[in-house]
C-alpha cells in the first residue's frame, strides 16, 4: 500500500493536539479519502490533455449555447477558419472554470486541447480539455480581413470601408482593439 496520500494528509491536518487523538485521527482520514478522490480526477484529467490534439487559435468569443448550458468558444485558426468548441456544462465545477479561463483569454492567441465527445451513436462533438495562454492579441492583417470580411458576410466593399475607416495597415499585424474598432465600424457603431 501506498502511504504518501496518508502522510500528506497528516501534514495537512498538522500536529496532533494531545488528548484529541481520536479526532485527529478522524480527521486525517477524511483527508486521505478526499485526497484520492482528487487524485483519481486529475489522473483522469491527464489522461484527457494526453490524448487530446493539439492547435494554435486566436480566441474570439466566449458565450453560453442555451440549449446544452455548455460554453461555446469561438476560434479562429491562423488560416483564418472558424471552429466551435464546448465546454462541459456551466453548472459543473469544471465546466464553469473552463468558461472563466476563456473568458480571461479572449482575444489571445491560445493552445487549444480537444477531445471529441459522443453525442449520439454517429455524431460526436469537440469538447475543450484545456487552454493554454499564448501571447497577446496581435493579429496578422490577412487574419484580420478575413475575421471582417466574415462579419460583413462576404461582402467586400463593406469590409474594405470598415478597414480604411478604420486605418488599418496593409500588411503587419493589428492588435485586437484595431480589430475590435474596424468590426464596431462594419455594424455602424
Amino acid at each position: 500500500m501506498d502511504y504518501s496520500l496518508v502522510i500528506a494528509a497528516a501534514q495537512a491536518a498538522g500536529p496532533c493536539p494531545v488528548g484529541e487523538e481520536p479526532s485527529w485521527g478522524r480527521r486525517v482520514h477524511a483527508l486521505t479519502v478526499d485526497l484520492h478522490l482528487i487524485a483519481q480526477q486529475a489522473a483522469q484529467d491527464i489522461d484527457r490533455l494526453e490524448s487530446a490534439s493539439r492547435f494554435v487559435a486566436f480566441l474570439e468569443d466566449v458565450g453560453i449555447e442555451e440549449s446544452s448550458r455548455r460554453g461555446l468558444l469561438t476560434l479562429r485558426s491562423p488560416a483564418g477558419e472558424t471552429e466551435h468548441i464546448r465546454t462541459e456544462q456551466q453548472e459543473t465545477d469544471r465546466g464553469r472554470d473552463l468558461i472563466e479561463r476563456a473568458r480571461g483569454l479572449r482575444g489571445r492567441w491560445v493552445l487549444v486541447f480537444r477531445y471529441n465527445e459522443k453525442a449520439s451513436a454517429t455524431r460526436s462533438v469537440r469538447m475543450l480539455a484545456h487552454l493554454m495562454d499564448l501571447g497577446d492579441g496581435a493579429i496578422a492583417v490577412n487574419l484580420a480581413k478575413k475575421i471582417l470580411l466574415d462579419d460583413a458576410d462576404g461582402a467586400v466593399p463593406r469590409a474594405q470601408a470598415a478597414w480604411t475607416e478604420a486605418g488599418l495597415p496593409d500588411s503587419g499585424a493589428v492588435s485586437v482593439e484595431q480589430l475590435q474598432q474596424a468590426r464596431a465600424g462594419l455594424r455602424g457603431e
